[in-house]
């Protein structure tokens, strides 16, 4: 029997680094609440992305929760349908109204012109997600929310060391947020951030954090606990010295997808976009009807394989059973189409050559 190929896979660092950048937990026994690692690892990522101010957090949910908290919105929100249900639901439990704009084909980001045809006087803020690590049209949203007086809030959750020009994803907006999830690129087994500009913003993202503690004897605000504990802040070190060849071992795997695949009839590949430095987070494909077998016969053929792909993301929010009734997927026809046809292959930096080719093989295989 073949052995088993995941979709994904964590990335972890050599066990004895990681044992030495705990060691010192047991001589201080600090492991929680903003501790050494902690703080060195916020600093750590605003020098690596290139932010003003970076925030941790228990997980990249909850720091997409503060962050629209601490911006105080009400009204409406205009976010996408082709999403992780994080998105969706920090909105929904920040007591704001989701108003779900239609994607872009070629990219399946949100449509800066169905942004603009969803504003209504309702609406405070934006946010877009930037789906496979693929970056949204950043400057025609910009220019929106200038001209409409909307906040701009990222779920960067797949960018993470992605750049345009040299500028970071995470440097868009007034806030984007990043998650740190194990199946990321980067990892702090389980985690996330918010990076921002705005010191005074990052004052009360710290407050909301931490149950609105400021010290001892004040509590200013109604927050929740959120923080990052000192393990996972040291695994995040550690996997900051290694991300760039993590990247870079992603990057030869779905550079062997495409020579594969691309140009093949009935598969759609999203195209590279001049200028910007990927991360290789994700491989999707679309299978189009002159393929000759639908995704759903793909993702089943690869599955008696014993290759796990992921419908991502499949259903549309849209359609999930605690929105019923609200919304409906038949009014974003193209993110609907696109989440009918995608599966993201198997890709992590321990994938091989010829791990790739076993999947392109069975997928190519499927042709009718």
């Amino acid at each position: 029997m073949p052995s088993e190929l995941p979709v994904t896979r964590a990335a972890l660092p050599p066990l004895d680094e990681y044992v030495d950048e705990i060691r010192g937990l047991w001589g201080t026994q600090w492991i929680t609440n903003m501790g050494e690692r902690h703080e060195e690892l916020e600093r750590a990522l605003e020098s690596y992305l290139g932010v003003s101010h970076v925030s941790l957090f228990v997980n990249g949910h909850s720091a997409l929760e503060c962050a629209l908290d601490a911006l105080e919105l009400s009204g409406e929100v205009i976010t996408t349908p082709l999403t992780f249900a994080s998105t969706v639901h920090a909105i929904v439990r920040r007591g704001l109204t989701p108003v779900l704009a239609d994607v872009r084909p070629d990219d399946c980001t949100i449509d800066p012109e169905a942004i603009e045809a969803a504003i209504t006087p309702r609406t405070s803020a934006i946010v877009p997600v930037h789906v496979y690590g693929n970056l949204c049209d950043v400057d025609a949203i910009a220019d929106i929310a200038r001209r409409h007086g909307l906040r701009v809030v990222y779920d960067a959750a797949h960018a993470f060391g992605v750049e345009r020009g040299g500028v970071s994803a995470a440097s868009c907006g007034d806030v984007s947020m990043l998650s740190f999830h194990a199946t990321k690129v980067f990892n702090t087994i389980e985690g996330g951030a918010l990076c921002y500009g705005d010191a005074a913003f990052g004052e009360r993202v710290r407050l909301l954090r931490d149950f609105g503690i400021r010290d001892s004897e004040h509590v200013d605000l109604v927050g929740g606990n959120a923080k990052m504990n000192e393990f996972c802040a040291a695994m995040g070190l550690c996997n900051l010295r290694h991300v760039d060849g993590e990247i870079s071992a992603r990057g030869a795997a779905a550079a062997r997808y495409r020579e594969r695949l691309e140009g093949v009839s009935g598969l759609t590949l999203i195209a590279p976009r001049p200028g910007v430095r990927p991360n290789h987070g994700y491989f999707p494909v679309f299978f189009e009807d002159s393929f000759g077998a639908s995704r759903d016969e793909v993702f089943s053929a690869l599955e008696r394989r014993h290759i796990l792909c992921r419908k991502y993301f499949y259903p549309l929010v849209s359609d999930y059973a605690c929105y019923r009734g609200r919304y409906s997927s038949a009014d974003t026809p193209v993110a609907r189409d696109r989440a009918a046809r995608v599966l993201t292959l198997p890709l992590y930096g321990a994938l091989s050559r010829d791990d790739v080719d076993r999947v392109c093989d069975a997928v190519l295989g499927c042709r009718g």
